[in-house]
């Protein structure tokens, strides 16, 4: 059985029906993943359910970084300096493909949150505490140094910068990566599969009632011990066993947009000051540039989450304060997308200043939910709340101790040597279809080591067409893509970061997607206009 095979779902659910399993998790974000893959590297017998497709609420839409840790300086939490640093050498180690070595720009302007001083000595700390390889240390430089990389910087506030050491990835695909791996190493893994309620054996948490949202079909899933993953979602998950208790999640708004590059050309990533002591990136990604994050109080719906001109304006404003010359507008917008961070609420603070640590909590019926944390620490959140989870099975049921063993998996793709020997013999492969170097690097980071079993489908007089229809043929096959928004919003990226794309491939991608997954012509259209409503949220601001 193939758990991520669509074309094989129906006998995935007949089959996770009839066991009873160690652990089963409930939320399909990059946490609920990462318990996935450390659950079932310990040899235990483990589900993952989540209720919409996989990655699609925070774990799609933040600002794609796997950080090192920089902003935590502030606070003085060096631990979390360290920890963070560690964890993205881990990362960068198993998903060389996804996680690429970026170097920041941090302006230093009058009056900024950074003054020269502090951040030669902050920065000195981060290399030492976020274990910085010798040739990405920080580099301090002078006003003009500063303006030869970026001239369209404000001169009049500019007072020096700096360069220093983050990682860049695509938030999804590291969600997906790391559920197949845990697939491919016996774990089960099924999305549009809605938790309901919970179920109770001498008063203790011993599975859940779902609902399989593409058929409606009831499902009863048994395990021994539960864990609540489910990001913003966790406390109404909690809801369904209880009441929350004294610590309650806090949920903010992060919003980001994307204009074309050349509204804002800027040559590498950039972390600047927007004023409030509110910070700022710009990123280059293909032709685009994205630009993010606000950091809102949140309290409406956690299922349509919009963006609002209020956060349009406020990014504008922050990118015309550092870019003068800049003429963007509200028109240049080409996508946007906003996600909600699952903090724990701490009383009387703003959102910028609640701690970004996760928490785990317990309840009398044994059900553990976890939320807080960032992308970039949820190995070490996955080998928490499941260490949690093996003690209770040894105490209880009599299980082997086993430790975490998720340091040195490689995730899928990710069995590299070098990325640029990977991208010659892409390009090589591709030859015949003449696909643009940017096209290649889009295969290689995208996929990795996977691209050359889509490169076996790749046939076709237009080569746009050609590689889209095989990426599909793939995501259905290999990744449990079960409608086109999946496609072109969390496998391939294309309605952020290329929706322009998206009319040429939306036709000739959906008649090949209802082949594989036998839709009628009622269902191909209303997949396509799906995604056309999808193209119109993206740049529809409340």
């Amino acid at each position: 059985m193939n758990c991520l095979s669509a074309p094989e779902r129906a006998e995935t659910i007949s089959q996770i029906q009839k066991e009873e399993y160690d652990i089963l998790i409930i939320g399909g974000g990059i946490t609920g993943a990462g318990i996935l893959l450390d659950a079932t590297t310990r040899g235990l017998k483990a589900l993952l359910v989540e209720k919409n497709d996989f990655a699609s609420g925070t774990s799609s839409k933040s600002t794609k970084l796997i950080h090192g840790g920089l902003r935590y300086l502030k606070q003085l939490d060096l631990a979390l300096v360290r920890e963070v640093g560690r964890e993205r050498a881990v990362l960068y180690r198993n998903a060389p493909h996804l996680v690429v070595p970026e170097r920041m720009l941090l302006p230093l302007i009058i009056g900024g949150s950074f003054s020269k001083l502090m951040s030669r000595i902050g920065l000195t700390i981060y290399d030492i505490f976020a274990s910085v390889k010798p040739g990405e240390k920080k580099k301090m430089l002078s006003k003009q140094e500063t303006l030869s990389l970026e001239s369209g910087l404000n001169e009049d506030i500019l007072l020096g910068g700096a360069l220093y050491s983050e990682y860049r990835t695509d938030d999804s695909r590291l969600t997906l990566e790391v559920i197949k791996t845990a697939c491919n190493l016996g774990g089960v893994a099924l999305n549009y599969t809605a938790f309901t309620e919970f179920n109770y054996e001498k008063e203790h948490v011993n599975g859940i009632s779902a609902v399989d949202t593409m058929s409606g079909n009831r499902l009863q899933l048994k395990g021994r011990q539960v864990i609540n993953a489910a990001g913003p979602w966790v406390d109404e998950i909690r809801e369904n066993d209880g009441a929350l208790g004294a610590k309650k999640l806090h949920h903010t708004k992060g919003v980001h947009i994307v204009v074309p590059k050349n509204k804002l050309p800027i040559h590498q990533s950039i972390y600047f000051d927007a004023g409030e002591g509110r910070m700022i990136f710009t990123i280059p990604r293909g032709g685009t540039t994205y630009i993010g994050t606000t950091d809102t109080n949140y309290s409406g719906d956690l299922n349509t989450i919009r963006v609002s001109k209020e956060d349009v304006n406020y990014l504008i404003a922050g990118v015309k304060k550092m870019f003068p010359g800049s003429d963007l507008s509200e028109g240049d917008i080409i996508s946007s997308f906003a996600g909600i961070r699952p903090l724990i609420h701490q009383e009387g603070k703003a959102p910028g200043e609640i701690s970004r640590r996760d928490e785990i909590f317990v309840t009398e019926s044994r059900l553990l939910s976890i939320a807080g944390g960032k992308l970039t620490g949820y190995r070490k959140m996955a080998k928490k709340v499941t260490d949690m989870a093996m003690e209770r099975l040894v105490n209880e049921f009599s299980y082997k101790r086993i430790a975490c063993q998720t340091r040195f998996v490689v995730l899928e793709g990710g069995d590299i040597d070098d990325m640029g020997v990977l991208k010659v013999d892409l390009a090589q492969s591709l030859s015949q279809l003449g696909v643009s170097e940017d096209r290649i690097a889009y295969l290689a980071h995208t996929y990795g080591s996977q691209a050359f079993k889509i490169l076996a489908d790749c046939s076709g007089e237009d080569k746009d067409i050609a590689l889209a229809v095989a990426e599909v043929k793939y995501a259905i096959r290999c990744e449990s893509m079960q409608t086109l928004p999946d496609f072109f919003i969390r496998r391939t990226g294309r309605l952020f970061f290329d929706p322009l794309s998206i009319e040429k491939l939306m036709k000739p991608v959906a008649e090949v997607a209802a082949v594989q997954l036998k839709w009628n012509e009622e269902r191909m259209d209303k997949e396509i206009q799906s995604v056309k409503q999808a193209l119109e949220d993206i740049v529809h601001f409340e």
